[in-house]
């Protein structure tokens, strides 16, 4: 599973970051990035709920 954010809809609410502080911090913009493109198998499930509480929908999740 990789992941990514869209740095175009992302408007850094930081929902991602408080969900999963593992894969995702902020530039010095104030946005959310990923910290690595692959999603380590016990953090899916805290991924998953990262796209699903992003008010802007800008993380996505890919199958490899």
């Amino acid at each position: 599973m990789k992941i990514s954010v869209d740095e175009d809809r992302c408007r850094g609410h930081g929902m991602c970051l408080t969900l999963c502080p593992d894969l995702f911090e902020l530039s010095d913009d104030g946005y959310a990035v990923a910290t690595s493109a692959r999603v380590p198998a016990h953090l899916e499930s805290t991924a998953t709920d990262a796209v699903a509480n992003c008010p802007e929908q800008a993380i996505v999740i890919t199958d490899n």
